[in-house]
């Protein structure tokens, strides 16, 4: 297994999740065609670790790359979008790619992303060797975010957390969980959490969406999600952690009431969207206790933050909802 990213807490700080002190990690102009790259997901590979990244173009145009990193902070992300082939159908349609995660499950590297066909839907995809991409039936109608895949079957079923959504900025947004026999077709619909009232925890009243692959610990699924509210100067997103049950994961055990981490720094607060903590991915070593979470930073760059991940259960458990 690959040695995750890490970087010790810094002296005097008392925060569950601290940032890396050289943030942001990859920048808006990593490859000569970007305006800005953010909202990616990274995952361990050979040696090292490999990763899908959203690459919004000078034209603004949305759409998914592939890269590679030996140590998971520098990475060499390649110059042309990933080009999909027909995996389980003919209909590859994509007006748009971006906001992907990434998951090893059984013999495969399963990518979701957020795909444009007549409005926003979760398109599905798989590679063997981040060289060669199959694209799959989108799992949804259209409109839907934040497509997440469980790392492993749930009582034989694949499984996936998603955010129905419209075709716009939405100004709301529950997450739910739905079922898959083979990948290609999606239902079991089941609400898992929905925005909080404004009065008991403020920083995630307008909407919430799953961010990286939940993890699976003693205490149940580990799920990242963003928390959204609506500001006077607009959106602000933040992070925040639940904890799951393992074989009926609609079920939410604990919810942070506090956010983990929420924009504070320069690279969060100023950018193309500004105030944006977006978790998109995370490496874990449960024997070393460590968490590594990579997000999107202002809509622009790709930042990560660090944590113990016994401390991240324990926080999400006595500050919870």
């Amino acid at each position: 297994m690959s040695t995750i990213p890490w970087q010790d807490r810094p002296e005097n700080s008392n925060d569950v999740m601290w940032r890396y002190s050289e943030n942001p990690i990859i920048d808006r102009y990593a490859i000569p065609s970007s305006n800005s790259v953010f909202n990616s997901a990274v995952v361990p590979f050979e040696d090292g670790f490999a990763g899908v990244f959203r690459c919004d173009n000078k034209a603004v145009q949305m759409n998914i790359f592939a890269g590679f990193s030996k140590d998971g902070i520098n990475w060499e992300i390649n110059r042309e979008p990933i080009v999909m082939q027909a995996g389980n159908t003919e209909m590859i349609e994509s007006a748009y790619k971006y906001d992907p995660r990434v998951v090893f499950i059984e013999d495969r590297y399963w990518i979701t992303w957020c795909n444009g066909y007549n409005g926003p839907t979760i398109g599905i995809g798989y590679t063997f060797d981040f060289k060669e991409f199959f694209q799959c039936e989108n799992a949804y109608l259209p409109f839907n975010r934040n497509g997440v895949l469980f790392p492993q079957k749930i009582n034989g079923k694949y499984a996936m957390l998603s955010r129905p959504s419209d075709n716009g900025h939405t100004p709301f947004g529950d997450i739910w969980i739905s079922y898959s026999p083979d990948m290609k077709y999606w239902g079991e619909h089941r609400l898992v959490m929905k925005p909080t009232p404004f009065e008991d925890s403020a920083w995630q009243c307008t909407k919430i969406g799953a961010g990286p692959i939940p993890i699976l610990t003693d205490e149940g699924w580990l799920m990242i999600y963003h928390g959204v509210i609506n500001t006077c100067n607009g959106f602000r997103y933040a992070m925040g952690a639940a904890l799951l049950e393992v074989d009926a994961p609609d079920m939410v055990k604990y919810r942070t009431q506090p956010y983990l981490l929420g924009p504070a720094v320069n690279y969060e607060q100023v950018g193309d969207v500004p105030n944006v903590v977006f978790p998109c991915a995370a490496l874990h070593d449960i024997k070393e206790d460590k968490l590594a979470v990579y997000y999107g930073a202002a809509d622009t760059v790709v930042a990560i933050a660090f944590g113990k991940l016994s401390e991240v259960i324990q926080f999400t458990k006595e500050n919870s909802l």
